[in-house]
């Protein structure tokens, strides 16, 4: 039998790193349902991930599997998400991407239906654009994109190509679905995360006291 291609402790120090954090987004109600998927860097060849259809509240070891960066299942049998190309497309991009992080908050759904026409959620002058990764200043902006919903996953990876390739982002919305943020490790995927949930709240907010739109 041929070795296992990746190593057992990173595993389960990637496993004990997701099972923590997504048990906090899940008391938070970010992953409604069995929805949402995380993921963290193993190596250059490998990432765990979240396996598809389990409860995010009650994840344990045997939850999180080990994929190539084409999405195939390594070492098991297990099924990985239908979205699996969404994170692996940015572990193969960028060797600084360590972790990538899906949720479905309801800011996050509300925001990605109420933007989806205008493409983007424009963040403008907030202190806490200091929070993503290249920012020093409040007096700064970022564009969160919106994209159309589909169940093709080539296609939505396609279209995130297409954006990267204009520069650097930190995070997008899919409509009527939920958001992606990620950073070199779990703290920084983390803090973009957080930083995006805020700040879409704050566009609502603003939307429903007439100040926007």
């Amino acid at each position: 039998m041929s070795a296992v291609p990746y190593d057992h402790k990173q595993l389960a120090d990637a496993a004990g790193e997701i099972i923590v954090n997504v048990r906090e987004l899940a008391a938070l109600g970010w992953t409604p349902a069995t929805s949402s998927n995380f993921s963290r860097r193993l190596d250059a060849a490998h990432a765990a991930i979240t396996v598809s259809g389990r409860d995010k509240g009650r994840l344990t070891e045997a939850d999180i599997m080990v994929v190539d960066l084409d999405g195939r299942a390594v070492g098991s049998d297990h099924r990985p998400s239908a979205e699996t190309l969404l994170h692996t497309q940015l572990y193969r991009r960028d060797a600084d991407v360590g972790c990538v992080l899906h949720t479905h908050s309801h800011n996050q759904t509300v925001a990605s239906r109420l933007f989806a026409g205008e493409g983007r959620v424009r963040l403008e002058g907030y202190e806490l654009l200091k929070a993503f990764r290249g920012n020093a200043t409040h007096e700064a902006a970022i564009e969160l994109p919106v994209l159309a919903n589909s169940q093709h996953m080539p296609t939505l990876a396609a279209q995130v190509d297409t954006l990267l390739d204009h520069g650097p982002m930190w995070g997008y919305l899919i409509d009527g679905h939920g958001l992606y943020a990620w950073g070199r490790d779990m703290a920084e995927a983390r803090r973009h995360l957080d930083a995006f949930e805020f700040l879409i709240g704050c566009e609502l907010d603003l939307r429903r006291l007439g100040v926007r739109g």
